[in-house]
């Protein structure tokens, strides 16, 4: 199970990297990739609408298999392993502290006031 957990993560990575390279490649519309690389005419690298259609089909898969991984690795992911585990639970919390309390009473001896000390003055 381990195997395949890293396995998924790995291609996660890679459909990442890949996925951010391809939007990166995309243009604003009325701009074409052959003008990226430099080439005035829409001829050049990719045809006329070809580079839409090659980057629009790789970003879709791209997501797909970005969604597909996330999926998986949801479900892959060893039991057990989450870092909240490992964190002890805090016996306190802020709220509890700061609603008033009905405490029986009981008496305090009387202790002496602190005098200020000469180092004070």
């Amino acid at each position: 199970m381990t195997i395949a957990y890293y396995a998924v993560v790995v291609l996660h990575v890679i459909a990442c990297l890949f996925l951010i390279g391809v939007v990166l490649l995309q243009q604003g519309k009325g701009q074409d990739l052959a003008s990226a690389f430099g080439g005035g005419g829409t001829q050049t690298a990719f045809g006329p609408r070809g580079s839409a259609n090659v980057l629009t089909r790789a970003t879709t898969i791209l997501a797909g298999v970005f969604m597909v991984t996330s999926l998986a690795l949801t479900i892959l992911r060893p039991k057990g392993s989450s870092v909240l585990d490992r964190i002890p639970a805090a016996t306190s919390s802020p709220a509890a502290s700061a609603t008033p309390s009905i405490a029986p009473t009981t008496t305090l001896s009387a202790a002496p006031a602190p005098t200020a000390s000469p180092e004070a003055k």
